[in-house]
């Protein structure tokens, strides 16, 4: 369906490629201003990412280091807290040319995702952070001092957050697959024992470390978040 603007006026392919480049340029300046704001106040951001890591001394093992994965970490929390604008911006560009029946399906789940990956985040910093950082200080510690290199520290907890919020998009899959017909709710509740045996690959996958503690509380999240989507879909008569 042709793109209107507010006076039901057909926009031409050169209208809606200078909409897109606007869209994209807002959500680019919206992206700087928030990854420089995040940089100024970097030392902020750091002790909060720091307060898992109880007793733990960090290290500068090259010149230089943490101003750089201070930049990195400013990056990677100005495209999270800009995320939502840029989805909202996206939004805008796609849902004049869509009908009502399909924005009525778009908008929710594009709400629903971005709830859900921040909802992942939260679960990490909460619980899979803290245990994974409890089991890899305990283990040996009467043998070696636990002193980290503040680099190697970040890039744990930024994938760690990452990944976990990317692996509660998992029902928003389900509802995509079933919505399509692709695959329906009972089928999805058939193959329970596969996805049981998948979900400890994916955690095994998504956890940057390597001990079982994470991983089984992230399969068991998989397998939660899986369940529900299950139980979504009935309720949609999928």
């Amino acid at each position: 369906m042709t793109k209107e603007i507010n006076q039901n006026k057909e926009m031409s392919i050169f209208e809606h490629l200078e909409e897109l480049r606007q869209r994209i340029f807002s959500a680019f300046i919206m992206f700087t201003i928030i990854t420089t704001i995040c940089f100024r106040y970097m030392k902020n951001i750091s002790y909060l990412l720091q307060q898992p890591a109880v007793g733990i001394k960090f290290l500068q093992l090259a010149p230089g280091e943490y101003f750089f994965t201070s930049i990195k970490v400013a990056i990677y929390t100005g495209f999270l807290i800009s995320s939502p604008f840029t989805i909202y911006q996206i939004a805008l560009f796609i849902l004049p040319g869509l009908t009502r029946k399909e924005s009525n399906f778009v908008i929710p789940t594009l709400l629903s995702s971005i709830i859900l990956f921040f909802t992942g985040i939260l679960f990490a910093y909460t619980i899979l952070v803290p245990a994974a950082l409890n089991f890899l200080i305990s283990y040996g510690n009467d043998i070696v001092e636990p002193i980290w290199s503040f680099e190697q520290y970040f890039n744990f907890i930024l994938l760690l957050l990452f990944s976990t919020g990317i692996a509660f998009q998992i029902p928003i899959i389900q509802i995509i697959l079933g919505v399509f017909n692709i695959f329906s709710s009972e089928q999805m509740a058939s193959y329970w024992k596969y996805i049981t045996f998948i979900s400890t690959i994916i955690a095994a996958i998504l956890t940057p470390s390597t001990d079982p503690i994470t991983q089984i509380i992230m399969s068991l999240a998989i397998l939660s978040l899986y369940t529900s989507g299950i139980f979504i879909l009935k309720t949609l008569n999928k």
